[in-house]
């Protein structure tokens, strides 16, 4: 298999779990809760303990992975998520448990940023959409695939399989990258900004952490609000203090380069929409149309099939029309489908929502890939490892952001009514806040410049072979003119 596919596939593997997993959880909650004595509102620290340990080591990771190799970290950092897992699955109560998922957390937040590291210095930039179509699909097909899944085990299994499930998929992921993963580290490590790291770590931890709580009713307002306050402050000490660091954890510097500040700044706006989907949809299907938790995720899987359609034509796609008319025009399309679930009524046609679901997630997921690569178009060797953290920590707040604001539109929505228990009535104003969001990424996108992205997509060498393929034409053309103006004269 080639290299371009067989390293994606194998950091694939990592992520695919690792994207599963986070939501798989949240089905299978009110189980594991009566099992080990608790309520399922108690649990809910689990998620939210997971996401804090994630928030909290994701700026770490660039540092490590060039001091101690990236295939050395990746390895690792499969091998401590499934430690968590295992520790998941032995727990007998809440505080083993939370336990559990935050050495989970530590796993996860090293295995996304270094996986896409390895991923962007093996593979060269001309043959890195195609990679990145790859790697990006189970953070697609995760969040889908996980309730559905979660549902089946925990109903015809033990919920205790959802975690032991990883331990497989971990070892193959171990023993692949051990075989075909390059030992890739700096040569030249940088010095650890540890003061950074905690004040990014603050930071980041308290924005995902108060973002991802909010209007879950996990914890007070004022608690969330001063989570997220204390978030904010601390970001800023990290931004003044990163201007006089040589070697800053998180190099917002690097958003002077434009195609890395589109990717962050409207990937971040472009994925509120994707954090917000999973959370609203299932919550429509179940409480709103009454499904079960297995047959809401069967009819929410339709956006995995899209995703995974996509992958094989997004590089044809990006190289025939570029990456700034494409994201920019997909952007708007892909809110268009997010909206579309507003219309969704207990009458509605089940069919006719699938086609809906299938067909949006095929332009999130190419979106989702354009964004993905387009980061490291301007991005050198020397700062692979700071780009991918920065990029990391944007995708983990967008996604909680959006959540949020999902969450946050429907209590609006019910207090403005009046209500007081939750409906089908409550969800439209929110899928058209979070796609209205989500087509204002198209602004910055259509920003870039017309040539952005085009050592990667491939297009810049295409246009100069139909230039070249042109001239000849018309040298050719010019040639027999003047032959037939020539035979004229004679």
């Amino acid at each position: 298999m080639q290299k371009e596919r067989l390293i994606p596939l194998i950091v694939a593997t990592a992520l695919f779990m690792e994207n599963m997993d986070s939501t798989v959880i949240a089905t299978s909650l009110p189980a594991i809760a009566a099992d080990i004595g608790t309520s399922p509102l108690t649990l809910k620290l689990a998620i939210t303990s997971y996401l804090l340990s994630l928030a909290v080591f994701i700026p770490a990771s660039g540092w490590t992975a060039d001091r101690f190799g990236a295939r050395s970290v990746f390895s690792t950092a499969i091998a401590v998520f499934m430690l968590g897992s295992i520790g998941c699955a032995l727990s007998t109560s809440v505080t083993q448990f939370v336990f559990a998922r935050i050495l989970q957390g530590v796993g996860g937040a090293m295995m996304t940023p270094v996986g896409r590291l390895v991923l962007v210095r093996s593979i060269d930039k001309s043959k890195l959409v195609n990679a990145m179509a790859w790697l990006t699909t189970p953070a697609l097909v995760g969040p889908v695939i996980g309730p559905p899944l979660g549902g089946f085990i925990t109903t015809y299994f033990s919920w205790h399989w959802i975690f032991l499930i990883n331990i497989p998929i971990g070892l193959i992921g171990i023993l692949l990258a051990q075989r075909h993963i390059d030992p890739i580290r700096s040569d030249n490590p940088e010095r650890f900004d540890l003061t950074g790291l905690v004040l990014a770590g603050i930071g980041v931890a308290g924005l995902a952490f108060g973002l991802s709580v909010a209007g879950l009713g996990l914890l007070p307002w004022p608690v969330v609000a001063a989570l997220i306050v204390c978030g904010a402050i601390s970001m800023t000490l990290y931004l003044r203090h990163a201007k006089r660091t040589a070697s800053p954890v998180l190099d917002f510097s690097l958003l002077r380069l434009a195609t890395m500040r589109a990717s962050v700044v409207g990937g971040f706006l472009f994925r509120i929409g994707i954090g917000a989907l999973p959370f609203l949809l299932p919550l429509l299907m179940q409480i709103g149309f009454g499904l079960t938790p297995f047959q809401s995720g069967l009819v929410t899987f339709g956006s995995a099939v899209g995703a995974m359609g996509m992958k094989t034509l997004a590089a044809r796609i990006i190289r025939a029309f570029g990456f700034r008319n494409i994201m920019t025009v997909n952007a708007v399309v892909s809110a268009g489908f997010l909206a579309a679930c507003a219309v969704f009524t207990p009458a509605t046609p089940l069919l006719l929502i699938l086609i809906i679901l299938v067909v949006g997630g095929f332009f999130r997921s190419l979106q989702f890939t354009s964004v993905n690569t387009l980061a490291y178009a301007e991005v050198g060797q020397a700062q692979m490892s700071r780009a991918t953290t920065l990029v990391s920590v944007g995708q983990q707040l967008s996604i909680s952001a959006g959540v949020a604001i999902g969450a946050f539109s429907v209590e609006t929505t019910m207090l403005l009514q009046h209500a007081t228990v939750l409906s089908a009535q409550d969800f439209p104003p929110a899928f058209i806040v979070v796609a209205v969001i989500t087509a204002t990424s198209s602004l910055l996108f259509y920003r870039l410049p017309s040539d952005a992205g085009h050592e990667i997509s491939g297009r810049q060498a295409s246009e100069i072979s139909s230039r070249k393929g042109a001239a000849k034409a018309a040298e050719k053309q010019a040639g027999e003119s003047t032959a037939d103006a020539r035979d004229q004269r004679l």
